[in-house]
Parts: C-alpha cells; sequence; structure tokens
C-alpha cells in the first residue's frame, strides 16, 4: 500500500512539474524552471520508491494515465486552454487503459 502512495507522490511531482514548466515560459522565467525541476526530481525518486513494490508497467501505466488527466484538467481550469471532444475521447482512452492495466495484474 505505501508503493501507491509513494506513486500518488511521483504524480502529483509530475503534474507540478509540468504546470511549472508553463509558467517558466521556456525557461525565460528561470525561478519557475529551477522548480520544475526540483519537482521532477522528487516526482523520480517517489516512482523509483514505488516501484519497488509495483510492477514497471502498472506503475508506469498508472503515473501516465493519471499525469496525463491530472495535467488536461490544470491547463483547463488554470490556464484556459481549450479542448476538443476528440482529445477528450483520446484522453478517456487512456483511463480505460490504465484500468485494464491495474486490474488485469489483480
Amino acid at each position: 500500500m505505501i508503493s501507491y502512495l509513494e506513486l500518488i507522490i511521483a504524480i502529483v511531482g509530475e503534474v507540478v512539474g509540468s504546470n511549472l514548466l508553463k509558467l517558466s515560459n521556456g525557461f525565460a522565467k528561470l525561478q519557475w524552471g529551477l522548480l520544475a525541476l526540483l519537482s521532477y526530481g522528487i516526482c523520480f525518486y517517489f516512482a523509483a520508491l514505488a516501484m519497488k513494490g509495483i510492477k514497471l508497467n502498472v506503475a508506469y501505466a498508472t503515473w501516465g494515465g493519471a499525469g496525463i488527466l491530472l495535467t488536461c484538467l490544470t491547463s483547463y481550469f488554470i490556464f484556459h486552454e481549450g479542448t476538443n471532444p476528440w482529445q477528450l475521447f483520446g484522453i478517456g482512452l487512456i483511463i480505460v487503459g490504465v484500468f485494464i492495466a491495474n486490474f488485469a495484474t489483480k
């Protein structure tokens, strides 16, 4: 169970890092870029810890899928970036794939 908590921390770190990259404006605002790097460092550290107790394929699928979903939500609600039905459909397929990957291992 601790591995899934570590994976959640890794996912949050990745989402925070991605949003900080957006704020860095291509590293033109260095403080945001450096915070993004720190966030990614935390992300990878906890992802590595999580993979001690979760299979690589399941951990990475969950990390990627949840990261995509949460990043899309922050993109929409914080940065007011639009989306279209095809993008939502594709994201939905990713989420379904993550659920299948997780439940197929049980």
